[in-house]
């Protein structure tokens, strides 16, 4: 007789507790995966805030003074020059005293990032965003930009029609692939319709029919004539 054996010696203890730490992991490396993406509308990064005016001393070019921007819209009080690249068009940055702006221009000191490069003293400053409020007069904006810091956190969120874009184009491409197979549709039927409608095929098979049809009295008559000409000639010699 062999020796009775207890339940518990066929599950150790130690490996109970090797799948809940397998999934924790698999569950942070899928967080750490999405996160990018759950918070792409809201995003907090270092900038550089730097100003630009319409009006009130030099400092400022030819399409500010008239108060155009790259969007088309008339520039105002509340907007500023952004990267495209980084922040889109329409959004929102947020300012930590509370301010709101709305990203309708930019340039190229923004999209080179000059102002950060230069009075960055650290490489987390001289790697920062640069966003460039407008005001109304040189007055204004250089009292804000001594009343605040060079380098402030802020907040950016992104417009919904940012992230709508692509299916949007997904849906016109759709659209083009059905328009260019409906036009190509009645040039199908113009090149088939001469095929089926011109064969020399069914005038032969009519000619062999058997069967009492209308072709064979037309035959009979085309040739009924040849033999009454040659009666009447014979009766006139």
């Amino acid at each position: 007789m062999y020796p009775r054996q207890l339940p518990f010696q066929f599950a150790p203890k130690r490996t109970l507790s090797q799948p809940p730490i397998k999934g924790l992991i698999t569950a942070g490396i899928v967080i750490l995966m999405l996160a990018p993406t759950l918070f792409a509308r809201d995003e907090s990064v270092l900038a550089r805030v730097t100003v630009y005016w319409a009006k009130g001393g030099s400092g400022s070019d030819r399409d500010t003074r008239a108060h155009k921007c790259s969007t088309g819209l008339r520039l105002r009080a509340g907007h500023c020059a952004v990267d495209p690249r980084k922040i889109p068009y329409g959004s929102r940055v947020l300012l930590p005293n509370g301010e709101t702006l709305a990203a309708v221009d930019t340039g190229s000191a923004v999209k080179n990032r000059k102002a950060a490069r230069q009075s960055g003293r650290t490489s987390y400053e001289r790697n920062a965003l640069v966003i460039d409020r407008f005001f109304e007069t040189k007055g204004q904006a250089l009292t804000w930009a001594n009343s605040h810091p060079p380098f402030m956190p802020i907040r950016v969120v992104r417009p919904l029609r940012a992230t709508a874009q692509p299916q949007l184009a997904s849906r016109a491409t759709g659209q083009a692939q059905l328009a260019s197979r409906s036009t190509a549709q009645p040039q199908l039927a113009s090149r088939s319709q001469p095929l089926i409608t011109w064969s020399p095929k069914p005038v032969v098979a009519s000619s062999t029919n058997t069967s009492k049809s209308s072709t064979p009295k037309k035959l009979l008559v085309a040739t009924a004539p040849a033999p009454v000409k040659s009666r009447l000639s014979t009766i006139g010699r």
